[in-house]
């Protein structure tokens, strides 16, 4: 069943928020309220298997992704709250179920009915709603299921499904060094060219870089060059997780020994053939290549983006070729940044020009170390809601009441966590 009322513990959770916010930034209280109880009420959904199914929003069906942020930050909470941990842990023990079922798949239906994009040409299932393969759609799953141990102690969500699970993960990111081996193929029949992969679906070609291979990106848009460097980067603070879980909670050394063989030749890739050099000539992270040669200079919103590098865990935000990528990244040599009168971010292909994502906002916010920058883009991020209260996909940066998507909780709950990192509310890694 879904919340019929927002539960105590995230209540006063609120209220603290609300305190901290005071006179000065009563509106960012008022929008964090709003977002915050929204996902709770609109789009959380305990099962009667005790799994918990958490909608997108304003599409009938759970991506691996978007759950995984929409609930991370009442991980602050889980701390302190027996129930909300209970409904995390629900979500890993579906996510993980989903995985098994099908690692390749990136959102599912709530049931086998059958829903979603049936008419592709690739392996579908009537569970499943899409099958596009996103690197990061395997790495949150993790990830949450990680940091609900570190928020809480709490371990018997490492049972046998997570280990299924992180078998089949550890399979295709094998398998998918060598994407010439892959047996994965996708075809969408649509004029619009970043939903579907190019050579009969097997994806533009690439050659071996250690590596591991993505269909398509966190925007679910079609990679270019296949090795998508912020998904990689993602990959190895997964990986390191897993390690160390398979070292201290579900001990196996040879597990591990898989585990940092893979990481070790993902990081190796990165280092070796995933930085490229800007147009005046400094080293920065490319956003995709090919191992041939081919490098994409850009940044999308969706996370895991080159921007997120230090939120994900995988760098500091004062490296170096970190901070030379950033630069790039929100300039206009990212033919994705965009500014305008209200506002001045990063937008996506999946969205209008110009209009630039609340999504990358929250995380051009989080990332940086300037407390005045952090509120200058909370500033903007509710003075650009539309008059909603509430976050969107994106917004025109000339006509912030020009938006797309009413109902997006993984905005909402972006929103949120940059307010709660502003006020130094860490959720524990």
């Amino acid at each position: 069943m879904a919340y019929q009322e927002v539960p105590t513990a995230v209540k006063n959770f609120m209220q603290t928020i609300t305190e901290k916010c005071g006179t000065a930034h009563a509106d960012w209280a008022k929008n964090f309220n709003a977002c915050f109880a929204n996902t709770l009420l609109t789009t959380i959904k305990r099962l009667p298997d005790e799994t918990t199914f958490v909608l997108t929003g304003d599409i009938p069906a759970m991506w691996l992704r978007d759950s995984t942020a929409q609930v991370r930050p009442y991980l602050v909470v889980a701390k302190e709250d027996a129930e909300i941990a209970k409904m995390i842990a629900g979500l890993v023990e579906r996510q993980m179920q989903f995985i098994c079922l099908d690692p390749y798949a990136n959102a599912f239906n709530e049931t086998a009915n059958g829903a979603g994009h049936q008419t592709d040409h690739t392996e579908m299932l009537p569970e499943i709603w899409e099958r596009k393969y996103e690197i990061d759609s395997l790495c949150y799953p993790v990830q949450l299921s990680y940091l609900l141990y570190k928020a809480t102690g709490d371990t018997s969500h490492f049972n046998a499904t997570f280990e299924q699970a992180v078998d089949k993960i550890l399979a295709v990111w094998e398998t998918e060094q060598h994407h010439e081996n892959s047996p994965y193929r996708f075809v969408r029949d649509t004029d619009r060219k970043e939903d579907t992969l190019v050579e009969d679906g097997v994806g533009s070609k690439v050659a071996w870089t250690g590596m591991t291979w993505s269909g398509f990106r966190p925007s679910d848009d079609a990679c270019i060059y296949g090795y998508l460097v912020p998904s990689n980067m993602f990959a190895i603070v997964v990986l390191d997780y897993l390690r160390e879980i398979f070292t201290t909670i579900l001990p196996s050394e040879q597990k591990t020994a898989q585990i940092k063989q893979l990481r070790d030749e993902i990081e190796k890739g990165i280092k070796t053939y995933g930085v490229t050099t800007s147009e005046t000539g400094e080293k920065i992270y490319a956003y995709e290549v090919d191992g041939k040669g081919s490098a994409k200079i850009m940044d999308d919103s969706n996370v895991p983006n080159l921007l997120s590098a230090p939120y994900l865990g995988y760098c500091d935000a004062d490296d170096p070729l970190y901070l030379a990528t950033r630069k790039v990244i929100t300039s206009k040599e990212n033919p994705y940044f965009y500014e305008g009168e209200y506002a001045k971010g990063i937008g996506s292909s999946h969205t209008p020009p110009e209009y630039i994502w609340p999504i990358a906002l929250a995380m051009e916010g989080m990332t940086t170390t300037s407390k005045a920058e952090k509120e200058r883009i909370l500033n903007t991020l509710v003075a650009c809601d539309g008059g909603t209260n509430l976050m969107h996909e994106g917004f025109d940066v000339n006509n912030p009441n020009n938006y797309t998507r009413e109902w997006f909780s993984w905005a909402n709950m972006m929103f949120c966590e940059l307010v709660m990192d502003y006020f130094d509310i860490q959720i524990q890694k």
